[in-house]
């Protein structure tokens, strides 16, 4: 068996990752082949292997990935300033974008799809996802009853109905439906009526 190679900078390892991902999200990962990952990628058969030394494995490097690379984009939207309309809608404005992206919902198949064969990274990716938007949330919320500014008891069932408001018509029904039924409104107005519905809740 090749020694792993753990170089995350090395330009190969990206490019590998990067054409691995669309292979798992176009063929599954039982259609998924090595050799044209390589070939692709620009490097050999036995350097892909020397980065990864199974597909189990690569496929566990492409998820970690796309979950990086999501929350690398959520962070880019938070906000600390405003008034608790402004705050929410401006971050709910970017997860309502960051949700409705045919590519996200690509993967989210994806690991669904695979969750049997591999639980563990399942659940790390699901995880991972609570942390970076549910918390993120839930610490706004936080502040804002703390200033008097909302009445929230328990933070993270609000934060559920919030991002629920959001998720069902930019990322579930399009999830299930194949992408065939999408949203009307766009993420931001979507964002705006559920802040609306949340503030006539919650707001003091």
């Amino acid at each position: 068996m090749t020694t792993p190679v753990h170089d995350f900078d090395d330009p190969r390892r990206a490019a590998i990752v990067r054409q691995a991902r669309l292979h798992f999200i176009s063929e599954g990962y039982a259609g998924t082949r090595m050799e044209p990952i390589a070939r692709e990628s620009g490097v050999s058969t036995a350097t892909l292997y020397a980065f990864f030394d199974s597909k189990a494995v690569l496929f566990e490097a492409v998820i970690d990935n796309a979950s990086e690379d999501f929350a690398r984009h959520m962070a880019a939207v938070h906000t600390t300033s405003g008034t608790p309309r402004e705050r929410l809608t401006e971050f709910l404005s970017g997860y309502a974008e960051f949700m409705s992206n045919s590519f996200v919902r690509s993967v989210f198949r994806l690991v669904l799809a695979e969750r049997p064969r591999f639980e563990a990274i399942a659940m790390r990716f699901f995880e991972r996802g609570r942390n970076d938007f549910g918390a993120v949330l839930m610490g706004m919320l936080t502040e804002m009853t703390e200033a008097g500014q909302m009445k929230v008891e328990k933070p993270s069932w609000a934060a559920g109905q919030l991002m629920g408001m959001i998720e069902h018509p930019v990322f579930f029904v399009p999830l299930v439906t194949g992408d065939d039924v999408l949203a009307e409104r766009t993420p931001r107005a979507i964002a705006e009526d559920a802040v609306e519905t949340f503030l006539a809740r919650y707001a003091t």
